[in-house]
């Protein structure tokens, strides 16, 4: 057994690209070491922004021997009557490498065949590391690639040097014109020259002793403990924030926090701007006071050691106030202006190029929001709503969101509150974006969630429209989300209304843009499927969720609603009795060719059982108004005895013709019955 260690050193990595390449990496290696017959022991994953490395435990130093059998044609064909090779089994064998005494017979599916007996003996890991590893190398993958000099190979940056070490052996690995050697380099300034790895254990060592702490996970919380030292040792509080945590741990080799300083002053200015310019733009964690209110401090990471801090905070104080005070300018210049003097100039702001400018998009939001405030039953909203719409878009052309988009919405609200807007029409302008990210808030006002079904709506129909529909795990603009956004507003909010509606009103807004009936399927089906998503997240089981999907109800409430009442009855007694009372019926349901029903050719049990039927549906329709769809399954679930009786009763294929079809409409009378919560032979039972 021995130690490998393999470490790819790139120019910078976009912090982004980092876990999952490294990820990417360590998954590809393993697989194929698996392939290959070898075990190995702990694998240690290490990342930097200039480094992807794996360092594998205890790799086995030569694969196990391979004993295998190869099935070859059937013994009839392979033999004559004499028991002499024919030429489909010399065939074989000359195929296999063997001779005839390796000839062995088995039986496979009742016939003889003949099988050879294979001895495979195993490679040296050394020799089969080097096509390993350069098959995995040339199929790394980042977001974004590029490609340098002459060379056809693509990576996010640029490809330096390599370690391929396996014990003290260096593999000969190469990719493009970088060459495997036991170098590496250690910090771009704390650290000068190749720096030597004479045994994979060592690699952490040596890495550390030149200022690369290569453990991503011990650099991420030696940067948190800093952070909290510090704020702690400045007497403030400080708000954990996970994505920028892993955002500066793929920054930095080694961190040092410092905490900074800004003018008090501008402390004036709504914290969004402050707190966007810190997190977004320099990467600072900004420090709260003990009531939670925003400090005129920050803390910041050096990728370095302490040396010369004061030098680097000055720095990082400079370069903070200069972006606060371009913040501080544009907000004194766009209060200057009323956001609804904005409206005209988004005309001149393109939506998309087909589907026309951001003012054309007010429009359409505005006379949307109109029609959904009917059917959400929002029309006591109707005048803060309409005005929501009109200014939502219109902070886009403000200097504040045009240096800071991040901010859009957000300074929206601001202005409208400066201005005079009612409080709702503000909130609403800042909600209509919600939800923007998975697992972000939902619009809590009227206001916000009509123009923000509104939004996304008009931005799906028309990006459908025009055929920009997301394929695998393409989706630039962003449509799953917005569609997955739509999907939570109407689920919270309890809104039971028709998808197929709700798209053909935001149809409507479209005046040179025809969406066809597939493309308006596609666009149904693209809903379905977030809902799906979301139901699959909250541990609902896929069949549960099939059976409820699958009759063409596109309401979502009414489906998470059947979901919900299918899994309650699945763990309750009555579920046998529901499923055997719904097979019975179905089985021979199937059978009929009308629903048609003839009274005059009734005898006893057949009006029995159609007054029992028209009880129950009696009883189901009125559940159904209520939307208790838990209890429709339990008076389903108790229909089961008079299903039993019925079929006792009487003989369903009866010869008459008449009685037949009478009886089989009676089935199929109850099998609509039993279709209300879904179609329950997606459901599997187990038995």
């Amino acid at each position: 057994m021995q130690d490998f260690l393999l470490e790819v050193g790139f120019e910078e990595l976009p912090a982004r690209f980092v876990n999952r390449a490294l990820s990417q990496l360590s998954e590809a290696v393993t697989a194929k070491l698996t392939k290959e017959r070898l075990d190995y022991g702990r694998v240690h994953e290490y990342s930097t922004p200039r480094r992807l490395a794996l360092l594998i435990e205890d790799l086995q130093e030569e694969q196990a021997d391979l004993v295998e059998e190869v099935k070859g044609p059937p013994l009839n064909i392979a033999q004559d009557k004499d028991g002499n090779l024919t030429k489909a089994g010399q065939g074989f064998l000359r195929s296999q490498g063997v001779e005839a005494d390796a000839v062995i017979v088995k039986q496979f599916q009742g016939a003889d065949y003949m099988y050879v007996k294979k001895e495979v003996p195993g490679l040296k890991t050394r020799d089969l590391l080097k096509p390993l590893l350069e098959d995995v190398l040339a199929h790394l993958h980042f977001p974004k690639n590029m490609r340098w000099g002459d060379y056809e190979l693509r990576y996010a940056r640029p490809l330096r040097w390599m370690i391929a070490l396996f014990g003290d052996e260096v593999i000969p690995v190469q990719v493009g014109q970088v060459r495997a050697g036991s170098t590496t380099f250690g910090h771009r300034q704390l650290s000068s020259g190749a720096v030597m790895i004479s045994r994979p254990g060592e690699y952490e060592r040596i890495m550390r002793e030149h200022y690369v702490i290569v453990d991503a996970e011990e650099r991420r919380s030696d940067i948190w403990k800093q952070i909290q030292d510090l704020a702690a040792k400045e007497g403030a509080q400080i708000l954990e924030d996970q994505r920028l945590l892993d955002e500066i741990t793929n920054l930095v080799e080694y961190p040092t926090a410092f905490c900074g300083t800004f003018a008090a002053d501008y402390l004036e200015m709504p914290a969004e701007v402050l707190i966007t310019s810190m997190k977004e733009h320099q990467r600072y964690f900004p420090l709260y006071d003990g009531e939670g209110n925003l400090a005129a401090k920050f803390i910041g990471v050096r990728n370095g050691e302490s040396n010369h801090l004061d030098n680097v905070i000055r720095g990082n104080e400079k370069v903070l106030a200069a972006r606060l005070s371009d913040a501080k300018f544009f907000y004194a210049e766009d209060l200057q202006v009323d956001l609804e003097q904005n409206l005209g100039r988004l005309a001149g702001v393109v939506f998309q190029d087909k589907l026309g400018t951001m003012g054309d998009k007010v429009r359409r939001i505005q006379e949307l929001a109109g029609k959904l405030i009917e059917q959400l039953g929002h029309v006591d909203h109707r005048e803060t709503v309409m005005r929501t719409a009109l200014l939502a878009k219109c902070d886009l052309v403000s200097q504040m969101v045009y240096e800071f988009p991040e901010l859009q919405g957000i300074m929206g609200e601001k202005y409208a509150l400066a201005q005079g807007e009612v409080p709702q029409v503000a909130a609403g302008i800042r909600e209509h974006y919600l939800p923007r990210f998975s697992g972000d808030a939902l619009p809590t006002t009227a206001e916000g969630t009509v123009v923000s079904l509104a939004d996304k709506l008009d931005t799906l129909v028309g990006y459908f429209a025009v055929e920009m529909i997301p394929t695998g795990s393409q989706d630039p603009f962003a449509l799953r989300r917005q569609a997955q956004g739509i999907v939570q507003i109407l689920l919270q909010g309890g809104y039971d209304v028709s998808l197929s509606s709700v798209i053909g009103l935001a149809e409507e807004g479209y005046k040179d843009v025809v969406i066809g009936a597939e493309t308006r399927q596609a666009l149904l089906e693209f809903f379905l499927a977030r809902l799906r998503v979301l139901l699959t997240d909250q541990g609902y089981a896929y069949d549960i969720i099939d059976a409820a999907m699958a009759l063409g109800d596109d309401r979502l409430v009414s489906l998470l609603g059947k979901v919900r009442a299918l899994t309650r009855i699945r763990a309750e007694d009555g579920f046998e009795d529901l499923m055997t009372g719904f097979e019975r019926v179905a089985n021979l349901a199937a059978k009929s060719e009308s629903d048609y029903l003839d009274p005059s050719a009734f005898n006893q049990a057949d009006k029995a059982f159609h007054t029992a039927l028209g009880g129950l549906e009696q009883v189901c329709q009125g559940l159904l108004e209520e939307q208790d769809y838990l209890g429709i399954l339990h008076a389903l679930s108790g229909f089961r005895a008079t299903v039993d009786r019925f079929f006792a009763d009487v003989m369903i294929m009866d010869p008459d013709p008449a009685v037949r079809s009478n009886r089989l409409a009676l089935l199929t009378n109850a099998l609509g019955l039993y279709s209300l919560c879904g179609d329950l032979r997606q459901i599997v039972v187990n038995k």
